[in-house]
């Protein structure tokens, strides 16, 4: 079943979730950490999900200056869980992932004030195809302003399984119980300063032998990016490998602000995850790109493009 055009009704709010229910819904388990606060269904199809980032976040905020554009990401991700849940009827326990993401961010909507900023992301779903055995497939558009001003905008295809879907796709590495290294080890940090980050706990790589080349650093120490026993390393880790391998390719300073990413397949915790980077020609704009691909038993598992904004050109 295929819905992709929307209807013309009027706004009506999800009266039915409170504040903390719409919290509940983005997979969170430390409710600090969901920065949904409203949504409004505008008709089948469109929602108005309003975020609210604090003046400061312990791992998206890495400056006084400004936050990560991983926030807005983070922000765009809660916002598709809340959708599911309220508008499209997804239980609460299926199982989401992402399968691609085009998204880019406007770097002075990242600038931290003395004030929380309220994100407004209005969802389409353009296609929503639900299949016999319950999973359900979507494509998302999702467009951000802050105080009127456009923030930037995804384009998010994803999918939904149940439980039983899910099980058999992973077999025995879909309990996270057992497949989480809850007490490992971190591997050896490349210099937080290089990735834009104050604490080693914050950075994602390790370094290797050979240029342009780094291996995904798992600390489940860092409550934010593992909130909770996973049973692969989550989609926003990798993107965050991406952003602190980007910075490392280039020689001057500067923040992702646009990825075009590809999740090919789940990133295991048993085996290492390996980066490497080739500098792309610039974009439209002149601003540069760095190309990633990640493979992992010797299969690419995800491949970015990510385009960079040097730090006072913005």
């Amino acid at each position: 079943m295929s819905r992709t055009t929307a209807g013309t009704t009027s706004v009506v709010p999800l009266r039915s979730r409170t504040r903390t229910g719409l919290k509940e819904c983005v997979g969170k388990r430390d409710l600090s950490e969901a920065f949904v606060v409203d949504c409004l269904s505008l008709c089948d199809t469109e929602q108005i999900v309003t975020v609210e980032w604090p003046r400061s976040h312990a791992f998206y905020t890495p400056t006084p200056q400004a936050h990560s554009p991983l926030l807005f990401t983070e922000s765009v991700r809660q916002a598709l869980a809340v959708s599911c849940h309220t508008a499209h009827g997804i239980p609460m326990d299926y199982r989401m992932g992402w399968e691609h993401l085009r998204s880019d961010v406007v770097a002075d909507a990242l600038r931290t004030t003395r004030r929380p900023t309220t994100l407004q992301l209005r969802v389409v779903h353009s296609a929503i195809k639900r299949r016999k055995l319950g999973s359900v497939h979507l494509v998302a558009h999702v467009e951000g302003t802050v105080d009127g001003a456009y923030a930037g905008s995804a384009e998010v295809h994803y999918s939904a399984h149940p439980g039983a879907i899910y099980n058999r796709l992973r077999g025995p590495r879909a309990d996270s119980r057992a497949v989480f290294p809850r007490f490992a080890v971190p591997a050896p940090a490349v210099s937080p300063e290089r990735v834009g980050r104050g604490s080693e706990r914050d950075v994602v790589l390790s370094p290797t032998d050979e240029a342009n080349r780094w291996r995904i650093r798992v600390d489940t120490g860092n409550s934010v990016l593992y909130d909770h026993p996973h049973d692969h390393i989550p989609g926003m880790v990798l993107l965050e490998a991406a952003d602190q391998a980007a910075r490392l390719s280039l020689d001057v300073p500067a923040i992702p602000v646009g990825f075009d990413t590809a999740f090919d397949r789940y990133v295991e915790f048993d085996a290492a995850c390996v980066l490497t980077t080739s500098l792309l020609g610039p974009d439209l704009l002149g601003r540069p790109r760095v190309r990633i691909d990640a493979h992992q038993r010797e299969r690419r598992v995800f491949g970015t493009t990510v385009t960079l904004a040097p730090t006072g050109a913005h």
